[in-house]
């Protein structure tokens, strides 16, 4: 009966470590889940769509990234393929003028043409109506600012810049990502090689703080839930 009876604690033991695993499993991974978002940040890229856009796009999606693309309206009307990619992959499209000007050295019939021009082209391509509106280098006005109203656009500046446009190092805009806190923006564009070489360690900054690429309220100018 000895003999017998060994089997049935080393079953049990065997049962309980099984258990305990799969427990430690179970717990472990709904708290790492739960924590997976403990913020937002909005990752936004200005200038397209490109040449480079394929592959900001690729990379993007690679790592899990969604983000809000600030298009331009000539090259949307030029590349309506690029912008239905740009939503195929998740993105969101906002408006970032037709040529990319210095708005508030124009009138108000420029602006508006601006505007509203890249409103038709998004919206032709494929990109849907805009919601959001950068002005070119972020420079603004009063002007500016009721032409946007006028369309029921929200203007979206930024909280870090990352200096792609500068010829920042792939360094340095990881390390400007790494200073988002939740609900911020960060500037970046669609062209820079080191923006893109950037994108695996900005996923994992994010990942390690407890952030995740949101999007753009409307309402808030607000990084939030997608």
């Amino acid at each position: 009966m000895i003999a017998g009876a060994r089997p049935r604690p080393w079953t049990t033991a065997v049962a309980a470590v099984a258990l305990t695993a799969a427990g430690t499993l179970t717990v472990g991974a709904a708290p790492a889940h739960a924590a997976a978002c403990t913020g937002y940040v909005g990752l936004t890229f200005d200038d397209g769509p490109s040449s480079s856009t394929p592959a900001l796009l690729s990379a993007l999606t690679r790592n899990g990234l969604r983000a809000t693309m600030f298009n331009q309206g000539n090259y949307a009307a030029a590349n309506p393929s690029r912008v239905q990619a740009q939503v195929g992959a998740g993105m969101w499209v906002g408006n970032h003028s037709y040529s990319h000007p210095h708005l508030t050295q124009l009138g108000q019939a420029q602006i508006d043409s601006e505007i509203s021009r890249t409103q038709q082209a998004i919206a032709a391509a494929g990109g849907g109506t805009p919601k959001l509106f950068r002005p070119p280098y972020g420079e603004t006005n009063a002007t500016v600012r009721a032409v946007e109203a006028k369309y029921g656009l929200t203007e979206i500046i930024w909280n870090v810049d990352s200096q792609d446009w500068n010829n920042a190092s792939t360094d340095a805009i990881v390390q400007a990502v790494g200073r988002l806190g939740n609900g911020q923006v960060i500037l970046m564009h669609d062209w820079p090689a080191n923006t893109l070489a950037a994108i695996p360690r900005i996923a994992q900054n994010l990942t390690a703080r407890g952030l995740c690429a949101g999007r753009i309220s409307p309402q808030t100018g607000q990084a939030v839930a997608p």
